[in-house]
């Protein structure tokens, strides 16, 4: 699985002055896998937190890909800022 294969899109973020929430989905392999973050820019540099459910790691897993891994390609293309953001929350 190649980054290209995954693309993130942004649904809503909801900033503060340490720390975003952020709301969206991902798709992989033509899965839609939705995800809530943390994104800090302070302290040590931007850093994102991704979280995703039990059952979507699960989804991942019968897809024959690691979720630790496949969690850490987003993690890093978000903090690139390689993700599809709506208009309101840009």
């Amino acid at each position: 699985m190649s980054d290209e294969d995954i693309i993130i899109y942004v649904t809503s973020a909801t900033p503060s002055e340490v720390a975003s929430q952020v709301k969206g989905y991902f798709t992989v392999r033509g899965q839609k896998i939705k995800f809530k973050a943390i994104a800090f820019g302070r302290i040590g540099g931007h850093n994102i937190n991704v979280k995703i459910t039990k059952s979507n790691m699960e989804r991942i897993r019968k897809m024959d890909i690691d979720p630790d891994q496949l969690i850490i390609k987003v993690q890093r293309k978000m903090v690139e800022g390689d993700m599809i953001m709506p208009d309101s929350t840009t």
